[in-house]
């Protein structure tokens, strides 16, 4: 016998597909540098970000006032304590400073809890 309560209640949503593949790369940054907003909640500062930087791209030296993570698909990032190359990953805690760079060009993923915060270059 079915259920006739949880048959009339409507479904959640608990999933968001988002065709990466089909979503136009939008400007970020002076650098060259692309992205495309996988999730954002604007209430917290909290995002999920794809990026694309041209070889020789930079993020002006900057703060993380929350952890940031990136996952690296293609290409290579780099900042003063290394490099994260394809298929690897970098986190870095709240607090933490740098500027960023692609020797010759990067497509990578980055997490964010709050957006980062630009800072004059030490």
């Amino acid at each position: 016998m079915a259920d006739d309560a949880s048959a009339a209640k409507p479904l959640a949503k608990n999933a968001y597909y988002v065709k990466v593949h089909e979503m136009p790369w939008e400007k970020a940054g002076r650098s060259g540098s692309e992205r495309k907003v996988l999730y954002e909640n604007p209430e917290t500062g909290e995002a999920t970000i794809m990026f694309r930087m041209p070889a020789g791209g930079v993020v002006p030296y900057h703060e993380h006032p929350e952890l940031e993570q990136t996952y690296v698909l293609e290409g290579s990032l780099c900042d003063d304590e290394g490099e994260c190359k394809a298929g690897e990953f970098v986190w870095r805690p709240g607090g933490s400073r740098h500027e960023a760079w692609s020797p010759n060009g990067a497509t990578f993923i980055a997490f964010f809890r709050k957006p980062s915060k630009p800072l004059p270059k030490p």
